[in-house]
């Protein structure tokens, strides 16, 4: 089965979370999160468990039952926001098989994720999986953490946020872990820098229970989705990717003299008359004012962010 944890605030994504959590902030016309739903679905999974918190009617709203997707959902409310193992603790009494655990606000490009799912099927002993990736930012591994394997890709310690990697293997926010892993998120305790449970230090207790946890390099790009810009770009990216020259949602209304150049308009937005947009985001019911001239903007139903563009 599946897991995606949808609960935080999101507060570096201001003002969009102020309306919208992170993992349904639209991407090409569909929520970030239905990304992982259908990933999900391709792997043969029929039913996810959502934990949901802030703003977490949106959630519901946006993904629905999961039928869209492919999957059944069923939502779990993490009351309060206190790390990612506290919202995992949450699922032991609605989880009961092997579960794929993702990070609801990143966006994945992966390889074979079945093989995760061989690796845990192996003749020999494994209890957990962890999707990693070799990442030559040094920064970015900073700001996630490492793993630390034995010759025969046994994990043997998971370090987050590390000032100083001894490893470019770097964790990616997709698991999959046996039941018996609950065991450790309840002997988890909070961390004294952030005053909360951190995921990490469940696995660390998981590892030290002598549970067998692998590595795999299934993860060739992985987008966190932590601030404005980066919602820009991911939108951006995916459109470079599918090789079109725009992406245009159903009901999108163009001014006259109007001209979007590598652009998103999703669903329902219109462009006044002589408005000229270039790497640009529209929401879906997004207004542009006749003659807005905008470079990297993320445009809304009621409001504009720029995101390092300037007006020509």
């Amino acid at each position: 089965m599946g897991v995606i944890l949808a609960a935080g605030k999101g507060t570096r994504m201001r003002p969009f979370s102020e309306h919208w959590p992170k993992p349904v902030l639209p991407v090409l016309g569909k929520p970030l999160m239905a990304y992982q739903l259908e990933m999900m679905a391709a792997l043969g999974i029929r039913r996810v468990v959502v934990v949901i918190g802030h703003l977490g009617h949106e959630v519901v709203r946006a993904l629905g039952d999961g039928s869209r997707w492919g999957v059944a959902i069923d939502y779990v409310e993490q009351e309060e926001m206190l790390g990612i193992a506290h919202a995992v603790s949450r699922l032991e009494p609605h989880v009961d098989r092997p579960f794929f655990l993702f990070l609801g606000d990143i966006f994945f490009v992966t390889e074979d994720l079945g093989g995760m799912v061989d690796r845990f099927r192996s003749d020999r002993r494994v209890d957990g999986v962890l999707a990693c990736k070799r990442e030559p930012n040094l920064e970015a591994i900073k700001r996630n953490f490492v793993v630390l394997t034995d010759a025969d890709g046994a994990v043997h310690r998971v370090i987050e946020k590390p000032r100083h990697p001894r490893t470019d293997l770097k964790g990616c926010g997709i698991y999959l872990f046996d039941l018996s892993f609950f065991d450790a998120v309840r002997r988890t305790p909070r961390t004294a820098m952030r005053n909360e449970y951190e995921i990490t230090d469940s696995i660390q207790i998981f590892l030290d229970d002598g549970y067998r946890v692998e590595a795999a390099e299934v993860v060739r790009a992985d987008m966190n989705v932590s601030y404005p810009a980066d919602l820009l770009e991911l939108n951006l990216l995916l459109l470079q990717q599918s090789g079109q020259a725009e992406f245009r949602g159903a009901g999108v209304r163009l001014g006259r003299g109007a001209a979007l150049t590598r652009c998103v308009a999703m669903e329902g937005a219109v462009v006044g008359d002589d408005a000229r947009l270039q790497d640009c985001v529209l929401f879906p019911g997004a207004q542009v004012p006749a003659g807005r001239v905008r470079q990297r903007t993320i445009f809304t139903a009621d409001a504009e962010i720029r995101c390092g563009g300037e007006a020509e």
